[in-house]
């Protein structure tokens, strides 16, 4: 029989096991920045697609789903929920952005939040409206720098590009725009063009660089690089070859002690791995060290306070 713990038990416990650790040498191989924090990863599932979901961890390796659902999609053409990613603003504002459709979407859905639970109305962003022949806009990501926010995404536009041997409706390139206010947007500009199909582009700040984790969509690959630059918005350069198998997209990544973590979908295992890394030149398989709930489906991980976390397990939604 398997034991059901109550959500008012488990958010007790959580709230003691933090409290208890403070200071203590129990608990000095949790790799968290502060024994007041925990990890929050963005999910969805392929069953409804429809959905906000959350997973959490204490270490960054082993994450448990919370109970229930956050957000129900309603904009777009479509009004799907794909590859939710999410950041906390300074002024402690969550910003959520999504996939809103597969194809048909020329833009993609965007709410915000204070506690994860409470969401403002939602609105469709349509961020490729100028370039009508846009098939898609794929797996929105987040990234804040020198106070704007940075989205990129993936869009085809038939025949911008050599297809190879892509399909002529799916020969994807990283587009941007930026925002101050989520109001008002730039215009849509190219963002990375490696001379291959790419999707899933995550960025991240690595000391003094930037590293721009993408996943090169062409047929021969369909796996992960990355790629190095001194802004957040380019140029990159010095592509990597493949780290990781093939059919792995989806990639975000955090700071656990001296290493890197690369978390990916290994979408035709039916399985989330990761790599770690130090210095984005090698990289080690750690994907028989970690654990994700069955069924999760790519988002983006952030550290957040335990009384946001609580405050979700607490949620009854």
């Amino acid at each position: 029989m398997k034991l059901q713990i109550p959500n008012a038990l488990l958010v007790a416990l959580l709230s003691a096991w933090l409290l208890a650790c403070g200071g203590s040498p129990l608990c000095a191989a949790v790799p968290i920045a502060e024994t007041n924090s925990a990890y929050l990863f963005t999910s969805f599932r392929d069953a409804d697609q429809k959905f906000l979901r959350f997973l959490y961890s204490f270490d960054g390796y082993h994450w448990t789903n919370v109970p229930g659902t956050f957000l129900e999609a309603n904009v777009g053409v479509n009004k799907q929920f794909r590859d939710p990613s999410i950041l906390r603003a300074p002024d402690g504002t969550f910003h959520l952005v999504w996939t809103a459709g597969w194809h048909g979407d020329q833009g993609f859905g965007y709410a915000s939040s204070r506690d994860l639970i409470h969401w403002s109305e939602q609105k469709f962003v349509p961020v490729m409206t100028n370039e009508p022949m846009t098939v898609n806009v794929w797996a929105p990501e987040l990234f804040y720098d020198n106070g704007q926010f940075i989205i990129v995404w993936a869009s085809t536009i038939p025949g911008r590009f050599p297809d190879r041997l892509e399909k002529h409706d799916n020969n994807q390139r990283l587009y941007f725009t930026t925002t101050t206010d989520f109001t008002n947007f730039t215009p849509a500009k190219l963002f990375f063009d490696a001379g291959y199909s790419a999707i899933d582009g995550f960025i991240l700040r690595d000391a003094a660089r930037f590293v721009l984790v993408n996943k090169d969509n062409s047929r021969t690959n369909l796996n992960l690089r990355v790629a190095f630059a001194q802004s957040p918005l380019g140029p990159w350069q010095s592509i990597s070859e493949p780290f990781t198998q093939k059919f792995t997209e989806g990639p975000c990544a955090l700071k656990i002690g001296d290493d890197w973590l690369i978390y990916f979908d290994a979408y035709r295992q039916h399985i989330f791995g990761a790599v770690k890394t130090s210095d984005f030149k090698f990289f080690t398989d750690i994907t028989k060290e970690v654990s994700f709930p069955e069924g999760h489906k790519h988002g983006t991980a952030i550290q957040v306070s335990r009384e946001i976390l609580a405050g979700l397990l607490q949620n009854t939604n």
